[in-house]
């Protein structure tokens, strides 16, 4: 398969996985890559040497394209983008932040840039930073997610028409029919986060990968919007955040329900109550734990058929 997103990244598949905290570390990202998609490290819960140290392994591991996952919130960004550089990885997607704020420094290093949003607006002003490319992420992925709850369906036709930039859909995509309806859509690539989670090599604790696979329609919600909109599953503790939702808190109180390690405890430690548990709404499609290979033929296999049989 050859596209935008393939000659962009030099990959024989146009499918990224997504660089998810706690759960994509070096094993995930390369296993991804050396199966022709592209793998990306999720550096949003690692300290700088932890990053620099699964650059390294994942060096190791494939000598194939593969990237890193930057979330401009992160308190230490600057020592995290030195060693992007310093360990010469080739492909950097940054997200929750401003694209001006870092693109200029990372191409001037020769760094391919992608940047994750949400809204045509902001695809309009990642495309205006320079950036590469866009990964258009919709209400319905995992995590934390735009303010506007638009949804893949609506956002990649709109940020399509809008811009020039390849476009990478995001959010409810987990299988090869998903994958040809972003497609269809207008999406250049997909990138796939759900999914990938639930594999051999994601670096989740295996109650975690178990929940996915539990998860049912309607088993995840959209919350904490006054924080920063998240989608979680439906545990303990996301049963306590609506219950204090009910006396009507004040944003210091949310905070202190949160607290902090949530998203650590649930997803890598594998506390199922008292964790923040954050997949997308796909997960009601993952019935399995798969090696991160099998997964990605898959939806290749998947997609390719129901291409010919829809004579796309």
């Amino acid at each position: 398969m050859q596209d935008r997103i393939t000659k962009l990244f030099n990959i024989q598949y146009p499918i990224v996985q997504g660089g998810m905290i706690w759960v994509s570390g070096w094993k995930l990202a390369s296993a991804v890559s050396n199966a022709g998609g592209l793998g990306l490290i999720g550096a949003g819960s690692m300290y700088p040497e932890v990053l620099r140290e699964h650059i390294q392994k994942c060096k190791k591991a494939t000598d194939k394209p593969f990237g890193v996952n930057v979330p401009m919130l992160y308190p230490d960004i600057e020592k995290i983008m030195d060693i992007i550089v310093e360990e010469g990885v080739k492909i950097v997607f940054t997200s929750a932040g401003n694209p001006k704020t870092w693109t200029s420094f990372l191409k001037e290093k020769g760094i391919t840039v992608v940047h994750v949003v949400s809204s045509v607006k902001f695809a309009l002003k990642a495309e205006a930073a320079g950036v590469d490319a866009v990964v258009c992420e919709g209400f319905e992925a995992g995590g934390h997610n735009g303010r506007e709850e638009t949804t893949t369906f609506t956002l990649i036709p709109m940020v399509k028409e809008q811009v020039k930039i390849p476009v990478i859909a995001a959010g409810g995509v987990g299988s090869g029919r998903g994958m040809l309806a972003a497609m269809v859509l207008g999406a250049d690539g997909v990138q796939i986060g759900s999914r990938f989670a639930a594999t051999i090599e994601s670096s989740a604790h295996d109650n975690f990968k178990k929940t996915i696979v539990a998860v049912k329609d309607g088993g995840t919600q959209l919350t904490l919007k006054e924080l920063a909109p998240v989608r979680l599953v439906k545990n303990k503790f996301f049963q306590e955040v609506q219950e204090l939702y009910q006396q009507n808190p004040t944003i210091e109180q949310l905070k202190e329900l949160l607290g902090r390690a949530r998203a650590k405890r649930g997803m890598f430690e594998g506390n199922l109550d008292d964790g923040e548990l954050e997949i997308g709404q796909v997960a009601g499609l993952i019935h399995e734990i798969k090696p991160a290979k099998e997964v990605l033929e898959a939806i290749i296999e998947e997609y390719q058929q129901v291409k010919k049989e829809q004579l796309f």
